[in-house]
């Protein structure tokens, strides 16, 4: 007997998300509006201590507006992970900035900091760390070393919607961050993203740069973009929030399941004081290759229909679009080692017990 495809993430969108957006279309004011000005006031006072949040049509584009609120500009250095999704280097390098790419710690995934302080040079003016998968970075020492060499802070918070770190959540500890609310994301607006800044100041500099420099109509302050969020958007992304709490809950209902049960295989760690968001459950097929890991997922998906993803494949610094030759050991292993497991909300009790039986099987199989 055939069984269900489990799919390795799964966008929730029901019918309260619907009925959002046919408000919005029957009030007649689809463009940024009302709908956008209550979801960022939401948003930051749910997710970021009550942060000014500036919405976006993307997380890209909350990352770049951030920065350039922040005042990045041509020639500075930015220093980023190279295990990452490309789209954290890139919102550098578009605006003419270089990113400086270091290693990760091998258990949580996230940007070490010894690796930081060592990439530091007298044209550094910013560290751009990555709560990967939905686990914070160590922002204590990150923040140290920002303090010691006056760089600002900015957090790719993509994944982390929720996270915390010592109590406090992530999007706080910076000068800003940027949280993606497209469809895979632990919450979504269809396509979106969130800017959350730690001053008002900075926050107005954002608001010009996604709206074409102004914000008064036709006084164009400075030159900006087009990077506003619809309400059409913003009303499915106030649903999702509203949501957020019990889908966090049934993600990490999943991953302590995985935790105690997947067998021959390397589970994530979690670091004290921190509050994982799973947007990610990654795995380590410990000493592979990445043809043996590719293997190992190629079987459980044709052998037993279970879906799994590999974030990411080829390290930042090595895509053709920078072409570097860096020594980042630790990135190189994981690209090579990591898979993720279905652990979105949608999965039912049933789901996880094949998961687990699937990946135990193929893990014990040398798949």
């Amino acid at each position: 007997m055939s069984r269900t495809f489990i799919t390795p993430a799964k966008p929730l969108i029901e019918q309260e998300e619907r009925d959002a957006v046919d408000r919005v279309l029957l009030s007649g004011m689809v463009a940024q509006g009302p709908e956008v000005k209550a979801f960022e006031e939401e948003f930051g006072a749910h997710l970021v201590g009550g942060r000014e949040c500036v919405a976006t049509n993307s997380g890209t584009s909350s990352q770049h507006l951030g920065m350039l609120a922040l005042g990045l500009k041509p020639g500075d250095e930015v220093i980023v992970p190279s295990f990452t999704f490309a789209a954290t280097a890139n919102s550098v390098a578009v605006s003419g900035a270089t990113p400086v790419f270091v290693d990760v710690d091998p258990e949580t995934f996230c940007m070490d900091p010894v690796a930081v302080k060592a990439a530091v040079t007298e044209r550094t003016v910013g560290i751009q760390p990555v709560h990967l998968y939905g686990h914070p970075a160590p922002m204590g020492a990150i923040m140290a070393i920002a303090r010691e060499h006056g760089l600002w802070v900015f957090e790719d918070a993509a994944q982390a919607h929720g996270a915390r770190l010592g109590g406090v959540q992530v999007g706080t500890f910076g000068n800003g961050a940027m949280f993606s609310l497209y469809p895979t994301k632990n919450m979504t607006s269809a396509e979106g993203g969130m800017t959350a800044c730690a001053t008002g100041e900075t926050a107005r500099k954002v608001r010009l740069l996604r709206n074409q420099g102004m914000e008064v109509q036709y006084a164009n302050e400075v030159a900006g973009f087009n990077n506003r969020m619809t309400d059409i958007h913003a009303a499915i992304g106030r649903e999702q929030l509203r949501k957020l709490d019990g889908w966090t809950a049934r993600r990490r209902q999943i991953a302590a399941r995985y935790d105690a049960e997947l067998e021959s295989v390397r589970v994530p760690v979690v670091r004290e004081g921190a509050e994982h968001v799973y947007h990610q459950y990654t795995i380590r097929i410990a000493g592979s290759s990445g043809l043996e890991r590719d293997r190992f997922r190629e079987t459980l998906r044709e052998e037993h229909q279970v879906g799994s993803g590999v974030y990411y494949p080829t390290p930042v610094h090595r895509l053709p679009s920078y072409g570097l030759d860096l020594d980042l050991p630790v990135t190189e292993m994981l690209s090579r080692e990591v898979l993720s497991l279905p652990v979105h909300p949608a999965l039912s009790d049933e789901d996880v017990d094949r998961v687990i039986e699937a990946v135990n099987t193929v893990a014990k199989a040398g798949a």
